[in-house]
């Protein structure tokens, strides 16, 4: 029996634990919360849970080298301890996570060592890429070039839950879905590089009228430019990454960040209110009328969407925030976590769309759109977990299979990888709906 050995047991874990126990395989989950990875195993014969943390290398080194494979599901920052000990032992390695070029670096050591480190293996990175280089490669076969390129995803609630002012709630890492509003932007567009500093990730968001869905905002999700290498596809004169949200989010968080209330800058907060923090964030001699004062401080209306959502969310109140010293994101995303995350009860989706504007030869064009509409099942598997975990079990399968014959640190962009990922994703009900030859106007603008 072939033996896969996953590391972590977070919000996603739990659909590559059960997808891998149904086919025959020994999983063995190892995570600091042992009860976590007993839930997910649920009394399953094939199934092992151990306690284990980061820092207990010894039992890494043992681990990976009792099982055929490694599937790393832990903080990006722990996978090269991971890969250290796959590449000491010969043993494959998998991960959901963007390819850092720390691990870039170890392509020729696992070469030598026979092994792949197959990366970008879950949702956005994952189904994003395989997706997307299955039609450029069929524009390709058909001796056309990709003239632009936008690749757009985002985890949400679902339209009947998106009952609070920011449209949104937590069904994966909420602090990482705070983090990434501190992250910079980049894109080619129309020939042009733009570069979004951080204070400008959420002003401006594209929109796009979402098939079932409605109305929703595109902002940069950090770098594209490097795509433009890893699709092949140096032609194109726009490559741009975004992240979806409803309506609602870019302004809001926009206006926090304006009062820098995603900063990691810590500084004494004992004994304040979650005001009188507010008025300290704006320069404010006290916090009486702290609402009106913000609303100036942004130079908006008091009765703005994102002044009401800071004040739904409970920046504005009189209320001892019982802190010491901290940071104002430690602050806001608590804050966040406590009224925002997904009910039991209640259904997450995933939306996904690429747009393509493709030519040929003969001097036509087609705009080319592939999108995904997924949806939670409540109280079983959420959709973000859903299309994360999948693809990378998938591709597990695959290796132990001996199905995948090439060796190093790769991402799913080659046809050896993408297309039986794809097509077993859609024997899941996972499934990239595409459409070719359509008019430029369907194009984004």
């Amino acid at each position: 029996m072939k033996k896969v050995l996953i590391l972590g047991a977070g919000l996603v874990v739990k659909p590559i634990v059960k997808h891998l126990l149904s086919k025959g395989i020994h999983v063995t989950v190892a995570t600091r919360t042992k009860s976590k990875a007993e839930a997910m195993i649920s009394g399953h014969p094939n199934g092992t849970a151990i306690a284990w943390t980061v820092e207990d290398e010894a039992a890494l080194d043992t681990m990976v080298a009792g099982h055929d494979l490694s599937v790393s599901l832990l903080p990006y920052a722990h996978h090269l301890l991971v890969a250290k000990y796959c590449l000491k032992h010969k043993k494959n390695m998998v991960t959901t996570s963007y390819v850092k070029p720390e691990m870039q670096a170890l392509d020729a050591q696992a070469k030598e060592a026979g092994i792949i480190i197959l990366n970008e293996l879950g949702l956005d990175p994952g189904i994003d890429h395989m997706s997307a280089m299955r039609i450029i490669d069929n524009v390709r076969n058909r001796n056309g070039k990709i003239e632009e390129f936008y690749s757009i995803c985002g985890a949400l609630p679902a339209p009947e839950a998106a009952d609070n002012p920011f449209m949104y709630k937590f069904s994966w890492s909420p602090k990482g879905v705070v983090m990434a509003g501190n992250n910079d932007g980049k894109y080619l567009r129309y020939g042009k590089v733009i570069e979004v500093p951080t204070q400008d990730l959420f002003k401006n968001p594209l929109k796009v009228d979402f098939t079932n869905v409605g109305k929703l905002e595109v902002y940069p999700n950090r770098d594209s430019i490097s795509y433009i290498d890893i699709y092949g596809i140096p032609e194109t004169k726009t490559m741009m990454r975004g992240t979806f949200r409803f309506p609602g989010w870019c302004e809001s968080i926009d206006a926090m960040k304006q009062l820098n209330l995603i900063s990691y800058d810590k500084f004494d907060m004992s004994g304040m209110t979650y005001a009188g923090f507010i008025a300290r964030q704006i320069g404010a001699a006290d916090a009486t009328n702290i609402k009106e004062k913000v609303a100036g401080f942004l130079k908006t209306d008091v009765n703005a969407h994102a002044i009401k959502a800071m004040e739904w969310l409970g920046l504005f109140d009189d209320k001892p925030m019982g802190r010491g010293e901290d940071s104002p994101f430690e602050v806001t995303s608590d804050l966040m976590i406590g009224k925002m995350e997904l009910g039991h009860t209640e259904r997450d989706m995933v939306v996904m769309q690429h747009t393509f504007l493709a030519s040929y030869p003969d001097g036509s064009k087609e705009v080319i759109r592939s999108r995904m509409l997924d949806f939670g099942t409540p109280a079983t598997d959420t959709s973000i977990a859903r299309t994360v975990a999948l693809p990378a079990a998938i591709g597990v399968e695959m290796i132990l299979n001996g199905e995948i014959g090439v060796k190093g640190v790769f991402r799913p962009v080659i046809p050896e990888i993408y297309n039986p990922v794809l097509d077993a994703l859609e024997k899941l009900d996972i499934r990239m709906e595409e459409e070719y030859g359509l008019p430029e106007s369907e194009n984004i603008r």
